[in-house]
């Protein structure tokens, strides 16, 4: 039996990687020990793809969680900002305050902050809202939000405790008040069914019924749309958000605290948003999970940068609303140049096109947000199965498998990258015959 190389000189025998030497060695050292340093540069390739790095959605779900939510373009100099610096005395100020205050205007709020996601901003608000109190929520909104995480885990997390209200289809607002007078309620929390519906007979308590009660309300709207009105968009609001709760009519109903996630329909970096009521949110940047869940200089910069456009109502400055309002005049426009560069790609290779079309597509916004809603959109369909060969481009292109053929949505494909999409798919031809 053939001697195993040493770790040493299996590193060092692809010259050519990009990888540091240190993780080459981890990764020789591990196919050494396992039997299968003869795959050492496939298994070096498979290091390599767990880095993070850009893919080219092709997808069709805007808010795509494996691929990051809401695309987000941000840069900054490598030099100091005055995160913490009150600029206008010298003296030591508030991270939350310049972005907390934008985001405040912008939801119509008196007050807001920001901490690292939307189930942290939905713990801190019941932990210093409720202190330890009970805290009632419909058994119809006892969802859970992902990756095993439910409403109740954060709410013990948060300390508050628990009070199921109504049934799974129906609650009513004398559920809630018997809560508060039975049961000692301190709080209500109404949680957006973001991720699932529930159909047929079904009753649910508004925003403003809840306000009637002697208790603070906080909504968490999951999604983060700001203005139901999307005045930062030409024309009327999309017709696919229809339904969907908005930061501002939310508040205007009686909320006292909402919560949202900031890369989900606000089209911003990961982040969670409280806003609502000076004294609360106040008490929120008091307590001490504030500074575990605060976040960092780069999110609050980003997040500056999604609220300014938000002002300035210039939807083209947010990619995820640009994705969602482009033409589908525009789309397939750019599906029907996608497959000409293709054909010529191929042409040029010497090899035969695969079969493929322009399709017309269905995409989604994804990301957990209005589930069962459609957008109607443009894409290629190509002949068989390819995700894999797509997959496996230096940028890698994600596309879907559907009855048979693969699928590219190009709303989902940022304009830059369509001659990119295009030479990927001339090559996945079969050679032409001479």
């Amino acid at each position: 039996m053939d001697r195993p190389p040493s770790v040493d000189e299996l590193a060092r025998s692809l010259p050519n990687c990009d990888l540091p030497h240190a993780v080459l060695v981890e990764v020789a050292r591990s196919a050494i020990k396992d039997g299968t340093h003869d795959r050492f540069p496939a298994l070096v390739e498979q290091r390599r793809l767990r880095l993070l790095g850009p893919v080219i959605n092709a997808t069709g779900v805007l808010l795509h969680t494996n691929m990051g939510r809401a695309p987000l373009a941000h840069q900054t100099e490598a030099q100091y900002s005055n995160l913490e610096l009150d600029l206008t005395t010298g003296q030591r100020g508030s991270r939350q305050r310049a972005v907390g205050e934008l985001l405040a205007t912008a939801a119509g709020a008196p007050a807001a902050m920001v901490v690292n996601n939307c189930a942290g901003a939905v713990m801190l608000a019941l932990a210093a809202v409720a202190a330890g109190g009970p805290v009632a929520v419909s058994r119809g909104e006892l969802v859970e939000i992902g990756g095993a995480f439910r409403v109740p885990d954060v709410m013990a997390w948060s300390g508050a405790q628990l009070v199921e209200v109504g049934t799974t289809n129906r609650t009513r607002l004398n559920d809630y008040r018997a809560a508060v007078e039975q049961h000692g309620a301190v709080a209500v929390l109404k949680v957006h069914q973001s991720n699932y519906r529930i159909v047929g007979f079904t009753e649910e308590t508004t925003v403003q019924a809840l306000a009637s009660l002697d208790v603070p309300v906080i909504a968490d709207i999951g999604s983060g749309l700001v203005d139901a009105s999307c005045p930062w968009l030409e024309g009327k609001p999309p017709v696919w958000l229809e339904g969907e709760p908005a930061a501002r009519q939310t508040l205007k109903a009686g909320a006292d605290l909402i919560t949202f996630s900031g890369d989900k329909l606000f089209g911003g970096p990961q982040a969670g948003i409280i806003a609502g009521r000076s004294d609360l949110v106040q008490r929120c940047q008091r307590h001490p999970l504030t500074r575990a869940l605060r976040p960092g200089g780069l999110v609050l910069s980003a997040l500056q940068e999604t609220a300014l456009a938000y002002l300035n109502r210039d939807g083209a400055r947010i990619p995820f609303w640009q994705m969602a309002s482009i033409r589908l005049a525009d789309l397939e426009q750019r599906a029907t140049q996608i497959l000409s560069l293709a054909t010529a790609e191929a042409s040029a290779r010497g090899l035969r096109p695969p079969t493929m079309e322009l399709s017309t597509t269905e995409a989604v916004p994804g990301g957990g947000t209005l589930p069962t809603v459609t957008i109607e959109s443009r894409g290629i369909r190509l002949l068989g199965n390819h995700v894999d060969a797509l997959r496996q481009r230096t940028i890698p292109i994600i596309a879907r498998v559907e009855d048979g053929g693969t699928v590219l949505d190009v709303r989902t494909i940022t304009p830059h990258s369509d001659e990119y999409v295009a030479a990927a798919l001339g090559t996945l031809g079969d050679e032409a015959s001479p």
